[in-house]
């Protein structure tokens, strides 16, 4: 009898260890599970027939000019891994489509994917603007409540991390959003919004020793929506003066203009180029040249050592030809000095007509 009882007991306190076991299993898989509804990753929440507008800003494409792109996700590939999302980009008027093949894992644009070659310079402001953030968390991703989410591979660099919630308003709606930020000589904000697959706005700034830093990339959310999105039509957009464009650097500032505003081929136009540094003061002694381009970027003709002595350049120009073309800029010294081995030019699209 004795021997009966004392199996009971040791039947009963295995069972409540077996249940306290389980217990604590099903305590952790719920928290784990809780865990994995908090974390982020470039990617999360995408879901097929859907499409995301976003005007982005990219110190290294068109010198920082704003243009649009329009991913819409179309389908999933199974096979690949990947989805399917037909892209096209609208700059200064000029509508460029493509296919982009997005990587299950975060968003990469797959080398494979069949875009015509003057969609290429955008395929890298994407991966250096709405997927940046995939070399911190691709997929499963970080928590939005880390206390880190990796350090930035730049000397100085800070790490980065969520920041905070923040509500973020932009032409598409207002979010709620979690700041990911860093500091490098200045905050860097991105706003992550839990359930989108890129972030809802960004705000970048690039390295320098000296100065004003410029913008590294930006990114605002425009429009969302499920279904294919309409296709513009490209639209010539005729450049009107004054042009302003910031050199790389951030430096310098340069001011384009001209006269008359309709620029013609085979007649002259005279154009003028004021020189400005990054706080808006007028840069004296300044020598520069300049290139005519064609569309297709090829020089058609080179001046060089050009003097603007209080900082106001003039020349004339006489266009051959009609149709697109670029002027490039470029600053020789300032305030006297040689730039040495810093290149501080800008480039302007003109339309002859």
């Amino acid at each position: 009898m004795n021997r009966k009882k004392t199996v009971n007991k040791i039947t009963v306190f295995f069972l409540i260890t077996m249940l306290g076991v389980s217990a604590l299993q099903v305590n952790q898989l719920i928290g784990m599970a809780f865990a994995q509804s908090e974390n982020w990753y470039v990617g999360k929440g995408v879901k097929p027939d859907t499409h995301y507008t976003y005007e982005i800003k990219n110190a290294d494409t068109n010198q920082g000019q704003p243009f649009t792109m329009t991913i819409y996700f179309k389908e999933y590939n199974e096979t690949g891994k990947y989805w399917v999302a037909p892209t096209f980009v609208v700059d200064q008027g000029k509508v460029i489509n493509g296919t982009l093949y997005l990587s299950d894992l975060d968003l990469t644009a797959l080398g494979t994917s069949p875009i015509p070659p003057e969609m290429t310079q955008y395929r890298s402001a994407y991966a250096t603007t709405l997927t940046w953030l995939s070399a911190f968390v691709s997929k499963p991703g970080q928590s939005l409540s880390s206390p880190s989410w990796g350090k930035i591979a730049a000397i100085g660099g800070s790490e980065i991390r969520p920041s905070g919630s923040a509500k973020v308003t932009t032409p598409a709606g207002t979010f709620d959003t979690t700041a990911i930020s860093y500091h490098k000589g200045v905050d860097n904000h991105i706003y992550v919004n839990k359930d989108m697959p890129y972030p809802v706005k960004a705000e970048t700034f690039a390295d320098v020793t000296s100065g004003k830093p410029p913008i590294q990339y930006a990114f605002e959310l425009k429009a969302t929506g499920i279904g294919q999105p309409p296709i513009p039509a490209s639209q010539v957009q005729i450049p009107v003066p004054p042009l302003n464009i910031q050199t790389p650097r951030g430096t310098y500032n340069v001011q384009l203009l001209w006269e008359p505003v309709e620029i013609k081929a085979g007649n002259d136009t005279q154009f003028g180029a004021i020189f400005t540094d990054d706080k808006n003061n007028i840069v004296d002694r300044v020598t520069y040249g300049y290139k005519v381009m064609d569309g297709n970027r090829t020089v058609i003709d080179e001046f060089k050592n050009q003097r603007a002595t209080e900082g106001i350049g003039q020349f004339t120009y006489k266009f051959d030809t009609q149709g697109e073309k670029y002027l490039q800029i470029t600053l020789e010294t300032a305030t006297g000095e040689n730039l040495g081995m810093f290149v501080e030019s800008a480039t302007f699209l003109l339309l002859v007509q």
